[in-house]
């Protein structure tokens, strides 16, 4: 790409210097007019560089006919910002307009299109492609977080912290107070794909969740490049509709909790996840009486 220190006017070219880039102007020269990046015959315009970078290069716009010509110019698709972005162009001329082009800060690596677009006052377009390549050091990084049980779903969000557009993968287990294990999916790829910064809430069915345990969830994601993490939540399931006020249901929640005092490698937490549960269904109990 043509470099300059600064942005500078646009050039017009005379007459004598077209007639080694145009033919002759014939009865339809004013619909001929043409838009193409300066020099090199270059089909479009190609810039690269890191997050942040502003990339200099020109257009010409070149007018064969006998009559004045006035174009607008836009850019699409990327950032393009013109020295003048209305053109007057004499006839039998040629008008050079600098531009520069905006890689956008914290983007991750890779190519984005856009386009150069000239419009003459009576509605004629000429375009001109612009491929703009981002560089710098591609990173993977994926977080799992704010993951809740909500009945049947297990909900949660994923965020890309890295530079490169993801992918994931998600395996889901629960491990019951009992020690058993209540849920277990392997790893499967998931119909999405995060951009990097993006955050996104989803959430995972489990519709043969326990009618009564304390368990412990853990979502675990993964994505190419090396990207893991893992992150979970604790939850009760009692079903308080069918217990209120039954023997069975006193001793299912006693059983319960004797069990996990047995199991000295399990957390305290599960412990007391059980002991609120026995509780709360003591009190509910007695106020039934």
């Amino acid at each position: 790409m043509p470099s300059a220190t600064r942005v500078s006017r646009l050039s017009l070219l005379p007459a004598s210097l077209l007639s080694l880039l145009v033919a002759a102007p014939t009865a339809s020269a004013a619909d001929s007019w043409t838009l193409a990046p300066l020099g090199g015959d270059r089909p479009s315009v190609y810039a690269e560089g890191a997050p942040g970078a502003v990339l200099r290069d020109t257009v010409s716009v070149t007018n064969p006919g006998g009559r004045p010509l006035s174009v607008r110019l836009t850019g699409t698709g990327v950032r393009v910002a013109f020295a003048e972005t209305r053109v007057r162009v004499p006839a039998r001329t040629r008008a050079d307009v600098p531009f520069t082009v905006t890689v956008p800060p914290g983007t991750g690596p890779g190519d984005r299109a856009g386009t150069i677009v000239a419009r003459d006052g009576e509605g004629r377009t000429a375009t001109v492609g612009v491929r703009l390549r981002a560089v710098g050091p591609a990173l993977s990084a994926l977080t799992v977080e704010h993951v809740a049980v909500h009945g049947d779903r297990i909900s949660y969000e994923l965020v890309n912290r890295g530079t490169t557009a993801l992918v994931p993968t998600l395996a889901v287990r629960a491990d019951g107070v009992l020690g058993r294990r209540v849920l277990d999916r392997a790893p499967r790829t998931l119909p999405v794909r995060l951009p990097p910064g993006e955050r996104l809430r989803l959430d995972e069915p489990w519709p043969d969740r326990p009618a009564l345990d304390a368990v412990d969830v853990r979502l675990t994601v993964t994505a190419s490049g090396g990207a893991h993490a893992t992150a979970g939540t604790s939850a009760r399931f009692v079903p308080w509709a069918a217990m209120t006020g039954t023997g069975a249901g006193a001793a299912a929640v006693s059983a319960t909790a004797v069990a996990v005092r047995r199991r000295r490698r399990r957390t305290p937490q599960f412990a007391s996840s059980v002991e609120q549960i026995r509780s709360t269904h003591q009190g509910q109990a007695g106020a039934v009486r």
